[in-house]
């Protein structure tokens, strides 16, 4: 005969006579006898890492941001042969327009590069080019500065100064040694009006710049379509000793010249920076994630 007290404290002794702890709820004793799941080790997680950098490169170099190389002299001497900048690609998808003073990188509206020797990337520079993360190996696109937009009517006459809507440019960017205009029949003296959805440009290094003025006999008389427009050049990033920004200069701010606005931002990092910056947060979220399953 027991008591009800013994009754009620016998019913959680095992049958080996060896009392446990209890738990709570069916299957408990299931979830703590389960072993635990290891955490990945680093070298495991570090290609899904490097697969999700290589994606947003991707993603940022075809939506944000992409670098290009400067291959001649006609920007000089703003960029140099062989600097590398980033171009803004952003806002042109929110409805962001060509300004004047801009330095733009656009797709070569006409085979103004006919006959220009191109440099054969290998497969690797190719790779890179492609998601990013080296500068674009399309040797189909130039950099100019955008002098004129759609309405504007643009005047050379001898040497200079340029003419914008009949107000003379202080351009303190032209290269040293230059004139404004060239005095010469090929396409140096010239007035032109833009038509809406176009761009006239010209290279800084005006005695040496294939631009706007010396295309007048294509089919967009010397005009670069908007549509052909990558984006602006924002930032010289490379060589490191270069380093700096690209902005519009005042000369452009003049009354008269009515100067138009648009929501430019600056993004002034690399794809592959960018990648790295938004991949690192996830890395540590996975690591403390693991760190605190091991603890339990």
């Amino acid at each position: 005969m027991t008591s009800g007290n013994d009754a009620a404290g016998d019913e959680g002794m095992p049958d080996d006579g060896q009392r446990r702890p209890r738990t709570e709820g069916a299957g408990a004793g299931e979830a703590a006898d389960r072993p635990r799941k290891q955490p990945r080790s680093f070298w495991k997680e570090l290609p899904i890492l490097v697969v999700i950098a290589l994606v947003l490169a991707l993603l940022i170099k075809t939506f944000l941001v992409q670098a290009f190389s400067i291959p001649s002299a006609s920007m000089q001497d703003t960029l140099q042969v062989g600097d590398r900048v980033l171009v803004d690609k952003l806002t042109p998808w929110f409805g962001s327009q060509p300004e004047r003073g801009e330095v733009v990188v656009f797709h070569d509206p006409a085979d103004w590069l006919a006959g220009e020797p191109a440099p054969t990337p290998n497969a690797v520079q190719k790779v890179l080019s492609w998601i990013g993360l080296m500068p674009s190996a399309n040797e189909k696109d130039l950099i100019k500065r955008v002098i004129g937009v759609g309405g504007d009517t643009v005047q050379c006459k001898g040497t200079g100064p340029l003419l914008v809507n009949g107000h003379a440019l202080n351009e303190p960017y032209v290269y040293p040694g230059n004139t404004p205009c060239t005095d010469d029949e090929l396409g140096g003296q010239f007035k032109v009006t833009v038509p809406k959805g176009y761009i006239w440009v010209m290279g800084d290094h005006r005695q040496n710049s294939r631009d706007s003025r010396y295309n007048q006999s294509d089919k967009n008389h010397g005009m670069v379509p908007v549509k052909d427009v990558v984006g602006r050049a924002i930032v010289k990033a490379w060589p490191i000793n270069r380093w700096g920004t690209l902005p519009i200069p005042d000369t452009f701010d003049q009354p008269g010249i009515n100067q138009q606005t648009s929501a430019s931002a600056a993004l002034s990092v690399a794809p592959q920076g960018v990648a790295v910056a938004a991949v690192l947060p996830v890395a540590v979220w996975r690591r403390r994630r693991a760190v605190k399953a091991k603890r339990g």
